[in-house]
């Protein structure tokens, strides 16, 4: 026992800050969780098959020389339908426990909410080869439902923890290092996904990456904590230096949450509008992208896992180096916070969806094509400097509860695109692909206007109280009060 403490005082002592260790252990609870989530994207191609569309569709591009396998022989005879309708079951779970895990991560803490999920999702993923094969698409359906249901409180419990550990100052760079988890785990998740299929089969993803999810439970649990003041390692300067940075913003005893203003909230509405913009693109590409690859493009399983990453790399880079941009701006006060988050969330919004556009009229330019995905959807990296923290300037007190709000109503969309997708596309065709893009084109422009006229980065009256004000006025005198008196008392 002495030894064990030994070790993890050390290890708190050593010169990384513990803000610096909790959202390093953020971004790899969101990369295990989309590896979990996203690698049946490659492995359904794999598990449905897959088929030419050269005899419903004359403009079909033609199959690659060498390419290996002209068809991909499915285990399960599943149809486009099927196939939708399992692709989005995992979001029937996860927008159920978004709102409870917010709420409950405000009150209990993050830590616990975060780390029972990930591993709640971790073990239905190891049994899902089974369901499948065993149960057919029902019980295989059931266990996405309840990878979704485990799943659903990563977001809300990851923002409640940065607002308790994360300065303003520096939300634009560990905010999106945290969240740009996605792109790193749809990287991992879909490049190796593809690797793995042709060395071990279809099922070895979903018992590779729930073990690592596994591995990242042990060692989170071990050596993060809700709170900077339960945090038994702490150094005493950092624990200085948040609380003097995050006490005006962040109070330990709330009142209850102040629902009717939340939910009259002009910027907050701004927000879900954004969000659901952002996830109509962002799950029709992690959901469907290999599909296309594979109807339209013709692509190997090994090939198409290996291309499908390639644009979420470099929207990890681009999310990456725009957060460093955006605290710099706001460092220097050359742009407001909310003009930053308009902006960055704007980019992010307009180029991608031309993007997709442009790449349904490369025809079969094979190089053209993916030249445009990947630059213009890695533009989508700007997203999370943009709205994706947004929700911590509007409330740090309840950015938990914020963030359920607006992910849970945004991973909707979840649902419905990869359905819509498979109903769309039912003879695989490129024209039929071009119909999914401009949808996605026009819903994601429309949810960005609104965002730009609604959306705010000021901290929200609400963000103290129904009567917020009043009660911030309160503290605030109080604190002058004190400061007042410890003057005096030192003279």
């Amino acid at each position: 026992m002495v030894e064990t403490s030994n070790w993890r005082d050390k290890l708190g002592k050593t010169c990384i800050p513990q803000r610096y260790v909790l959202a390093i252990m953020g971004l790899f609870a969101i990369i295990n969780a989309y590896t979990m989530r996203v690698s049946l994207s490659v492995a359904i191609v794999f598990m449905a098959g897959s088929s030419s569309s050269s005899e419903t569709d004359p403009n079909s591009c033609p199959i690659p020389p060498n390419n290996g396998e002209e068809n991909v022989e499915g285990e399960f005879d599943w149809d486009t339908e099927t196939v939708g309708l399992i692709l989005s079951s995992f979001f029937w779970g996860y927008i159920i426990t978004h709102l409870p895990g917010g709420i409950l991560s405000e009150k209990w803490g993050g830590k616990y909410l975060l780390s029972v999920g990930i591993l709640s999702t971790a073990i239905f993923t190891l049994v899902s080869p089974v369901a499948a094969r065993y149960g057919g698409p029902g019980w295989f359906i059931a266990v996405r439902v309840l990878m979704g249901l485990g799943e659903g409180t990563t977001f809300p419990a990851l923002n409640t923890l940065l607002a308790q550990w994360i300065p303003v100052e520096e939300r634009g760079f560990w905010g999106t290092m945290v969240f740009a988890g996605t792109q790193i785990g749809t990287v991992i998740g879909t490049a190796l996904s593809g690797v793995l299929i042709e060395a071990f089969g279809w099922e070895s993803v979903f018992y590779f990456f729930g073990s690592c999810a596994i591995v990242w439970f042990i060692i989170f649990t071990l050596i993060c904590y809700s709170k900077p003041d339960e945090h038994p390692y702490i150094t005493e300067k950092e624990k200085k230096f948040l609380h003097e940075k995050l006490d005006d913003t962040v109070n330990k005893d709330l009142p209850p949450i102040p629902w009717k203003s939340i939910f009259t909230s002009v910027p907050l509405w701004g927000l879900v509008a954004a969000q659901v913009g952002h996830d109509w693109g962002f799950y029709t590409l992690v959901t469907d992208l290999p599909l296309y690859m594979s109807d339209v493009l013709h692509y190997s399983i090994g090939k198409n896992g290996l291309v499908s990453s390639i644009p979420y790399l470099v929207m990890w880079i681009v999310s990456l180096t725009s957060g460093l941009l955006a605290d710099w701006l706001l460092k220097k006060k050359y742009l407001s916070i909310t003009n930053v988050r308009k902006i960055f969330t704007s980019i992010a919004s307009f180029f991608p969806a031309v993007g997709l556009i442009a790449a349904s009229y490369a025809g079969c330019d094979e190089i053209a094509v993916i030249s445009l995905f990947t630059v213009f959807v890695g533009l989508m990296g700007t997203f999370y400097p943009g709205m994706k923290v947004n929700a911590l300037d509007l409330s740090p007190n309840y950015a938990g509860v914020l963030m359920a709000i607006v992910n849970g109503i945004g991973s909707l969309t979840g649902i419905i695109t990869p359905y819509l997708v498979g109903v769309i596309t039912v003879d695989k065709t490129r024209l039929q692909w071009r119909t999914v893009f401009w949808i996605v084109f026009g819903v994601m422009n429309a949810t960005n206007l609104i965002y730009v006229f609604t959306a705010s980065g000021e901290v929200q009256p609400w963000n103290w109280g129904e009567n917020g004000k009043s009660i911030k006025e309160e503290d605030h005198d109080k604190n002058e009060q004190k400061k007042n008196d410890e003057e005096k008392a030192s003279q």
